[in-house]
């Protein structure tokens, strides 16, 4: 009976280890897929070719979320600081539905947001990027890889993130 606890207890910490991603080799690093979004002004932009020479955060909220409004206001305040030293560029991505989709512009104006805001209210970019709770925070290389992911909001979160950005950057 002791050797097939142990047997499990081994088989469980393999099975935890090995579906860990902890790999940086480039080669497995996931891309930015393509999918067709518009912007607020009703633009219509592809994921893929942002055309941005930097990296980029794309950052996906509602506004009807108060943890990713929270975490959006606070990059605002370091955004101007964050882009004169690593170039990024932040990408907000609402998730808003038909019924809301239409108070993303007003709040957006209000906070007067620098970033880029694209809107998927079919959720497609959200499905293909794997986001299943807001908000979701990436990082995206110059060439496309998604380097760092973070999911919810608390205060610091956003240290991590340009400790991510700066590391990405000295590369």
């Amino acid at each position: 009976m002791k050797t097939i606890f142990t047997l499990a207890v081994v088989l469980f910490t393999s099975f935890i280890a090995s579906s860990q991603d902890v790999s940086t080799n480039e080669e497995e690093l996931k891309k930015l897929p393509s999918v067709s979004l518009k912007d607020m002004n009703g633009k219509s932009v592809n994921t893929s070719s942002l055309g941005l020479d930097g990296p980029i955060i794309v950052s996906f909220w509602a506004t009807w979320c108060a943890p990713c409004k929270k975490e959006l206001n606070t990059i605002h305040d370091l955004y101007e600081d964050w882009q004169e030293e690593t170039g990024v560029t932040l990408v907000a991505v609402s998730i808003d539905d038909e019924k809301t989709k239409s108070q993303v512009p007003v709040y957006v104006n209000g906070k007067a947001w620098e970033y880029m805001v694209l809107m998927d209210p079919n959720g497609d970019f959200k499905r293909a990027m794997g986001v299943n709770n807001v908000p979701h925070t990436f990082l995206i290389d110059r060439d496309g890889n998604i380097v760092y992911s973070h999911n919810n909001y608390a205060p610091g979160d956003e240290e991590k993130l340009y400790k991510e950005l700066l590391q990405l950057s000295a590369k």
